[in-house]
C-alpha cells in the first residue's frame, strides 16, 4: 500500500531511467533528472515514467528530451495534453525523422497553444491518405499532396498546413480541407496559370493588392467550375461559407461572379475584370481560397514546360521511328504529326487524338498523360511540340519520361506513391504508428499449365465427396429455438420458463422449436501466406488446398476471394490478388493459383486490415477471414519479429472482430499453440501437423466454420 501512496525515491527512479535510456551505451546523465522527478506526486511520477518508458521504445533521445521538459510542465498541464504532445513527437519521428521530432519536443509551449486546434481541427497527417485518394480521382495532371506552411500550389504539388481549425466541428474542418484541395486542383485543371501573372499583376501600382483581387476573382470563376464538376462538394462549400459569414459579396462583385460563372469564362476574364475591381475596396478572402504564390508557380511551370516539350518530342520520335510506322520503300520520310482536339467548351478537358500522316493512332498511356499535362499549361498543344526529335538531338535516357519501378520502394519518398497506407500497432509505445505500412495490391503472375487438372485427378474421390457434402449444405433446414409456435418442444426454454413461474415471474410463451429453410449469405476471404518459408511442400499443399476449396465452393455458391500476402519491411507490404470476391472461378484464376510462389516475409497486420476493409464492403450476414500460414508474424530487420509483430497482428484481428469479421487461422506451425490462442482465441485456429494433410482437411474445416 505504501508504494501506491508515497512518491518514488530518486534512487528508484534513476534505476528505471538507466534501464530504459540504456545509459551504458548512450552515456546520458539521469541523476539530476531522477532528482527532479522525485519531487513530483506519486500519480505524476507514474504518469511521467510510463511515458518515458513508452517513448524510449521508439527513440531514446526523444524520451530523454521529453523527460527533461515534461518534468517541469506535468504539474500544471492536463495529462491528456502531455499525452498528445508525446504522441505527436513519436508520429513526427515516424513520418519525418529525428530532427523534427526533437523540434516538437522543444516547442512544447507552441504545441500546448495549438491543443484546442488539434482537438477540433483537421490534422494533415491524419487526413492526407483520404485527400490523396480524392485528388487521384480527379481529372487532369497527377498531383502530389504535401504539408506546407499555408494553402497553396506550385502547379504540381498541393500544400495544406499541419492543422486546419477554422470551423468548430472536426468534420467541418475536414470538409474545409477537402474544399481547399479542390480549389487548388481547379487552378491547375481550369487554366488559372495560362496567363503571365507576374507581368500582368506587376503592371499595377500595388502588385500585392492586384494579386489578392485577382485571386478572389479567379476563386469565383473556379467555384462555378466546381459547381459543374463536383456539385455535391460545391453545396458543402457554400454551407461552410455561410457558417463563417462569407456568403454575401458586394453588389458589384456579385455581377462579376455571374460573368465568371459562364461556362466559357477563362483566366483572361478574371484579368479583364481586375482592372475594374482594382479601383474599389478589397473584399475578405474566402475560407478555402488559400494563397497565390506566383514565384513558386512560375518556377515550377517554366521547368515543366521545357521538360515536357522535350519529352513529347522524344516520345514522338520513338513512335514515328517504330518499325511498323516506317515503310521500307520510303524510310527517310518523316511523318507529319498533329493533335486534334474535340471539346464543347474551353473550360472542358478535350479529347486529344494523335494523328500521324493524317492517320489516328492510339498513343501509349504515358504519351496521353503528357499531352494532357501540356494542354493544361498551354490551353492547346503548340505546333513546335509536335516536331519529333531528330537523331542525337537529345539524350533519350535523360529526357524520356522515366517509368518508375513499383519495386523500387526505398528511393526517397517514392515508396508512398500509388500505395495504400495502413497504421501499425506499436505495443511498446501502446499506440498506433500512423500511415506506417506501405501496401500495394499486385497480381500473381499466372502460370497456364496443367496443375489444376493434376490436382483434380489426384483428389478425384475427395472432390466427389466434397461436392456431395457441400450440396447438402445449400439452403439446408435449420432448427430455430425459442419460437412462439412450432412442431416440437424446446426443453431448455421450458425448464427456464418453469423456473420463472416458481419465483413469481410471468411464464415465457416461446417454448417451441421449428424447422426453417434459410439461404446462405456468407462472404469469405482466404489469406494465403506467400512468405519465403512456404517454399517446397508447403507451397504445393497451399495451392492444392485452394483448388479443392474452389471446386467445393463453386458447388456451394458462397462468395469468396483469395489473396496472398508477403513483403519485406514496412515499405514493401504486398498483397497478391488471386481471386477477387465477385470474380468467376475461370482459367485466369486457376492460372494464378498455379502461379503462387514464395516471396519474402510474413508481416500480417497490414494484410488483415486491408482484407477486413474489403470484407466490410460486401453485403453479407456472415463474413469470414481465413488465414493459411506456416508460421508466426515475422519480417526482416525492422523490429517486427517477436512480440512487436505478435501484438500488431493481435490488434488487427481485434479490429476485424469489432467490425463484424470472424477470423480463423489454419496453420502448419507445430509451435503455433504457444502464440495462436493469444492471437485468435482458443477456438479460432487449428494446427495441421504435416503439409500433405492440408488439402484433405481444409474443405472440411470450412464446412464446420460456416455451419457453426
Amino acid at each position: 500500500m505504501a508504494d501506491t501512496i508515497h512518491p518514488l525515491t530518486a534512487a528508484q527512479i534513476e534505476e528505471s531511467l538507466e534501464t530504459w535510456l540504456e545509459i551504458d551505451l548512450t552515456f546520458l546523465h539521469v541523476d539530476g533528472l531522477a532528482a527532479e522527478i522525485s519531487t513530483l506526486r506519486r500519480n505524476e511520477q507514474d504518469f511521467l515514467l510510463n511515458w518515458i518508458r513508452r517513448i524510449a521504445t521508439t527513440n531514446i533521445e526523444i524520451a530523454y528530451q521529453f523527460a527533461r521538459r515534461a518534468t517541469r510542465i506535468v504539474m500544471h498541464t492536463e495529462q491528456r495534453l502531455v499525452e498528445a504532445w508525446a504522441l505527436h513527437a513519436m508520429d513526427s519521428y515516424d513520418r519525418v525523422g529525428l530532427r523534427l521530432a526533437l523540434q516538437v519536443i522543444q516547442e512544447v509551449e507552441r504545441f500546448m497553444q495549438l491543443s484546442h486546434a488539434r482537438a477540433s481541427g483537421a490534422i494533415f497527417e491524419d487526413i492526407r491518405g483520404i485527400l490523396l485518394n480524392f485528388v487521384r480521382g480527379l481529372s487532369g495532371r497527377p498531383l502530389k499532396l504535401e504539408e506546407g506552411d499555408a494553402v497553396y500550389t506550385d502547379s504540381e504539388t498541393l500544400y495544406l498546413p499541419a492543422i486546419v481549425a477554422k470551423m468548430e466541428k472536426q468534420e467541418d474542418n475536414f470538409l474545409l480541407c477537402k474544399a481547399m484541395v479542390a480549389m487548388l486542383w481547379a487552378q491547375t485543371r481550369f487554366g488559372s496559370f495560362r496567363a503571365n501573372l507576374i507581368d500582368d499583376l506587376g503592371a499595377y501600382p500595388d502588385p500585392q493588392r492586384a494579386c489578392q483581387l485577382f485571386h478572389l476573382l479567379e476563386t469565383l470563376r473556379l467555384e462555378a467550375c466546381l459547381h459543374r464538376e463536383l456539385p455535391g462538394l460545391f453545396r458543402e462549400m457554400q454551407r461552410l461559407k455561410t457558417t463563417l459569414g462569407e456568403a454575401t459579396l458586394p453588389d458589384e462583385w456579385q455581377d462579376w461572379a455571374r460573368q465568371l460563372a459562364q461556362p466559357r469564362a477563362t483566366v483572361d476574364d478574371s484579368l479583364r475584370l481586375l482592372s475594374r475591381a482594382y479601383a474599389g475596396p478589397t473584399p475578405a478572402a474566402i475560407c478555402y481560397q488559400g494563397e497565390l504564390r506566383l514565384d513558386a508557380i512560375a518556377g515550377c511551370l517554366a521547368a515543366r514546360m521545357a521538360r515536357e516539350k522535350i519529352r513529347l518530342r522524344v516520345k514522338l520520335a520513338q513512335l514515328v521511328n517504330a518499325p511498323e510506322k516506317q515503310p521500307e520503300e520510303d524510310a527517310s520520310a518523316m511523318p507529319t504529326v498533329e493533335v486534334t482536339q474535340q471539346t464543347d467548351s474551353p473550360a472542358e478537358l478535350p479529347e486529344l487524338t494523335l494523328m500521324l500522316d493524317d492517320t489516328p493512332v492510339s498513343p501509349p498511356e504515358d504519351v496521353r498523360q503528357l499531352l494532357t499535362s501540356i494542354y493544361l499549361d498551354w490551353g492547346n498543344i503548340p505546333p513546335e511540340h509536335l516536331i519529333p526529335a531528330g537523331p542525337g538531338e537529345y539524350d533519350l535516357d535523360v529526357f524520356a519520361a522515366q517509368t518508375r519501378d513499383p519495386d523500387a520502394v526505398w528511393q526517397g519518398t517514392y515508396h508512398e506513391e500509388g500505395a495504400i497506407l495502413y497504421p501499425e500497432w506499436d505495443f511498446g509505445r501502446q499506440h498506433y504508428r500512423k500511415n506506417w505500412c506501405v501496401m500495394r495490391e499486385k497480381d500473381v503472375a499466372p502460370v497456364f499449365d496443367d496443375f489444376t487438372t493434376q490436382v483434380k485427378q489426384k483428389y478425384s474421390g475427395l472432390i466427389k465427396q466434397l461436392h456431395r457434402a457441400f450440396e447438402a449444405m445449400r439452403d439446408e433446414n435449420r432448427r430455430l429455438r425459442r419460437q412462439a409456435h412450432g412442431d416440437d418442444i424446446d426443453i431448455d426454454a421450458l425448464v427456464e420458463a418453469l423456473a420463472d413461474t416458481r419465483d413469481g415471474s410471468e411464464m415465457d410463451d416461446r417454448l417451441f422449436t421449428r424447422m426453417h429453410r434459410t439461404e446462405r449469405n456468407i462472404a469469405v476471404i482466404f489469406m494465403v501466406d506467400m512468405s519465403g518459408s512456404t517454399k517446397g511442400w508447403i507451397n504445393d499443399a497451399e495451392r492444392e488446398s485452394l483448388v479443392l476449396l474452389c471446386e467445393a465452393l463453386e458447388t456451394l455458391g458462397d462468395r469468396y476471394a483469395i489473396y496472398g500476402f508477403s513483403g519485406i519491411t514496412r515499405k514493401r507490404c504486398e498483397l497478391y490478388r488471386i481471386k477477387q470476391i465477385d470474380e468467376p472461378y475461370d482459367e485466369a484464376v486457376r492460372a494464378r493459383i498455379s502461379g503462387i510462389r514464395p516471396q519474402d516475409y510474413t508481416r500480417m497486420g497490414f494484410a488483415i486490415r486491408h482484407l477486413t476493409h474489403l470484407l466490410n464492403a460486401v453485403d453479407a450476414r456472415t463474413k469470414l477471414l481465413v488465414t493459411l500460414s506456416d508460421g508466426k508474424p515475422d519480417d526482416y530487420h525492422d523490429g517486427y519479429r517477436g512480440p512487436y509483430g505478435i501484438e500488431d497482428t493481435r490488434k488487427a484481428l481485434q479490429e476485424a472482430k469489432r467490425s463484424g469479421v470472424h477470423p480463423f487461422c489454419i496453420t502448419l506451425d507445430t509451435e503455433a499453440r504457444g502464440y495462436l490462442p493469444h492471437l485468435y482465441g482458443a477456438a479460432n485456429y487449428i494446427v495441421i501437423d504435416a503439409a500433405p494433410k492440408l488439402p484433405l482437411k481444409i474443405a472440411d474445416i470450412y464446412r464446420r466454420l460456416t455451419l457453426s
